[in-house]
């Protein structure tokens, strides 16, 4: 209906040549009342122009002159048409740059172009808490001083003393006002940030759906990239924390963040970090994302055990099945683990099994996001001043739209998934 008034106006600019007085001029106003009434589902045929019987008599001839001239005002008041209807190419999302050209049912039509539809609003952690909740505390100030000046992409911060990078995904069109959830996404063995900010479509998914992404780099001297096996000490398994709160600290110093929906994910040897993360700073986080990660047994192999912290945080475990293997780690007996230690301390979680050994989980996402649209979505469902234990989805079930069916609320809940599988990497 936006461009209803400059029809109009045209159309009243085409008149005003052939009309000179001022009786015909209010005339013209009334009848173009009559035909625009429903500017945008009109038809670019004379028989659709007014009937001079259904003007009032001194009227009468007026209309019967503009019904003679249809064939030009009608192609004025309808500049696009398809089948014989109006149509608007630069809103419209089923004639979206063209005739018959339907966007997605998540997708808008901006500018003629079908582009994801924000989804700030559909956020649930970005809601109100209720009365008397819990919320996160304010993140910690940062260990060197004066926060630098952050951008979206590469970016370095000093740490404990060292110089570190980590990149910084931010959505294109950030409004000044937005409160974004912040979600850190830490790479696997072999990888990088950039590898995980391409193959995971991060860019996209953050201009979609309205979150930042920190994705930081290993410091090299590990090596496994992150601190979470026996052999790493605490000292250094503490460094990495507070590089973690570095970060956290500066990002929300110069944006808006939420601080209740602040979530951790990783993959591989990212994801294993993620898991002491999880425990180690589980008093800023809301949630956490274990892709073929896990932890080990008290005493018992490489990776370190559970910390069992205070706050408990709701957590989404992914593997692929029995064969989920990678130099030494059996990743389905270290996400048992985590489950089972998950369980013990009264944390909500989903068990989602793929099946296709240590490779690429294969999403299925909703038609206008990104490929993992579903993992962001299971952070921004659980908000910090979630109840212990709590989730949306003990209730209503696990969302369809972007999360895999072979998922399943808690141990040996998952549906185990069948089909074809891409390369492993390991």
């Amino acid at each position: 209906m936006r461009r209803a008034p400059r029809t109009a106006y045209r159309v009243a600019s085409h008149f005003s040549h052939r009309f000179s007085s001022y009786k015909l001029m209010l005339k013209r106003v009334v009848v173009l009342g009559l035909g625009l009434a429903l500017p945008w589902s009109c038809a670019d045929s004379p028989g659709n122009m007014p009937d001079a019987s259904e003007a009032p008599p001194d009227l009468a001839g007026s209309v019967a002159d503009l019904t003679r001239m249809a064939p030009l005002d009608a192609a004025m008041m309808c500049p696009t048409a398809c089948a014989g209807q109006c149509v608007d190419f630069q809103n419209d999302p089923k004639h979206c740059g063209g005739c018959d050209k339907i966007c997605g049912d998540t997708e808008t039509c901006d500018k003629g172009v079908c582009m994801p539809m924000p989804m700030t609003s559909n956020i649930f952690c970005n809601e109100a808490p209720p009365a008397g909740a819990k919320q996160a505390p304010v993140p910690p100030a940062y260990s060197g001083g004066t926060c630098p000046h952050l951008a979206g992409g590469a970016n370095m911060i000093q740490s404990t003393g060292h110089m570190r990078s980590f990149l910084l995904a931010v959505p294109k069109d950030l409004r000044p006002d937005e409160h974004l959830p912040v979600i850190f996404l830490w790479h696997w063995l072999g990888g990088s940030a950039q590898g995980f900010l391409d193959k995971g479509q991060v860019q996209a998914a953050v201009d979609s759906q309205r979150f930042l992404a920190v994705l930081p780099e290993a410091k090299g001297d590990l090596p496994f990239k992150w601190p979470f096996n026996v052999g790493d000490g605490l000292p250094r398994q503490e460094e990495e924390y507070r590089y973690f709160d570095d970060m956290l600290s500066c990002v929300s110093a110069q944006f808006h963040v939420n601080k209740n929906c602040v979530s951790s994910a990783g993959v591989s040897a990212g994801a294993l970090f993620t898991d002491q993360l999880a425990s180690g700073r589980a008093q800023y986080l809301s949630s956490a994302i274990s892709l073929s990660g896990g932890v080990g047994l008290p005493g018992d192999g490489l990776v370190k055990p559970w910390g069992s912290p205070a706050h408990k945080l709701p957590m989404l475990i992914l593997w692929g099945g029995p064969l989920d293997i990678c130099i030494v780690i059996n990743f389905q007996s270290a996400s048992h683990n985590l489950e089972m230690s998950m369980q013990a301390d009264g944390n909500f979680f989903l068990e989602c099994i793929h099946n296709c050994k240590h490779g690429e989980p294969p999403f299925d996402p909703p038609k206008g996001l990104s490929k993992y649209a579903g993992l962001w979505r299971f952070a921004f469902d659980h908000p910090y001043w979630l109840a212990p234990g709590d989730s949306p989805y003990k209730k209503g079930g696990i969302p369809a739209a972007g999360l895999p069916l072979w998922c399943g609320i808690g141990v040996n809940s998952a549906h185990p998934r069948t089909g074809v599988c891409p390369k492993p990497g390991c």
